[in-house]
């Protein structure tokens, strides 16, 4: 019976309390349900008291000492009427006010959201972010970075996004690593720029994919979701001339570029 009661939105205390004094029957002092109950003295009162308010006990003063009685468990439809009246009051109150706070929402519509992921996991997650992607991705990134942070992730993720369709273009640092992942450009869906390390030196990897910015710095171990289309197109217009002018050092290098993207950027 206690767990049918908590269903209707008593405490389990509360419940036990209840039923404790409808069996307990004519008025009882608090020692007497508070023993009969199982629950602490202190407790117990409180619990009357209320009880008292959901209107479905009554108490009663006699040579100084109280008494409590259960009204008749007919008074639980009236106390579940009144609570239903409040709630029906205040759904009125919420859709009167609704037309004012849809104004509010809408102002904060369009301002910047930015979300803070920190540890490994954190990192894991931002980068799982990209994968939701529904256009190429615009990255500045070191694959010899991220290899040194989580070497297991970044093979299996590489093979996920290819697998999902999702272009990337990207300019690395000149490192091994780094010629290494351009040679795999073409399985792994990618177009990658090299450029000289005095040129682009860096640990974190900054993203540009829909309407978002992400950021992963595998030093301070902090991920960073920003989302925003007006920031986010002035990024990738930036990178499309950084992109240009990453060609000339790459060729320098003696580097051919890789195959050419499947999905268009998004304008």
């Amino acid at each position: 019976m206690i767990d049918k009661l908590q269903k209707l939105g008593f405490t389990e205390k509360e419940a036990a309390i209840y039923l404790t004094t409808l069996e307990l029957g004519s008025g009882s002092a608090v020692s007497t349900i508070s023993k009969k109950s199982g629950i602490t003295r202190t407790t117990t009162y409180d619990i009357l008291e209320s009880l008292l308010k959901k209107g479905i006990i009554t108490k009663h003063e006699k040579k100084e000492q109280l008494y409590f009685e259960a009204r008749p468990p007919e008074q639980l439809m009236t106390y579940l009427e009144e609570e239903k009246k409040k709630i029906e009051d205040k759904m009125t109150e919420v859709e009167g006010l609704l037309p004012e706070l849809k104004i509010h929402h809408r102002a904060l519509e369009g301002r910047p959201r930015v979300y803070f992921y920190e540890g490994f996991e954190g990192l894991i997650r931002v980068y799982e972010e990209t994968l939701t992607s529904s256009e190429e991705i615009l990255a500045y990134a070191s694959d010899q970075a991220n290899q040194d942070a989580v070497p297991a992730y970044f093979p299996k993720y590489y093979k996920r996004r290819a697998a999902k369709k999702i272009p990337i273009r990207a300019i690395f640092p000149d490192t091994p690593c780094d010629r290494e992942r351009h040679s795999l450009d073409k399985q792994e869906l990618r177009r990658s720029r090299i450029v000289p390390q005095e040129n682009l030196d860096f640990t974190p990897e900054i993203n540009f994919f829909d309407n978002k910015m992400m950021i992963a710095d595998w030093k301070e171990k902090l991920g960073i979701i920003i989302e925003s289309q007006e920031i986010v197109n002035v990024f990738k217009q930036t990178f499309e001339l950084a992109w240009e002018a990453a060609e000339k050092y790459h060729k320098k290098l003696g580097l051919k570029d890789t195959a050419p993207q499947t999905r268009k950027q998004k304008r």
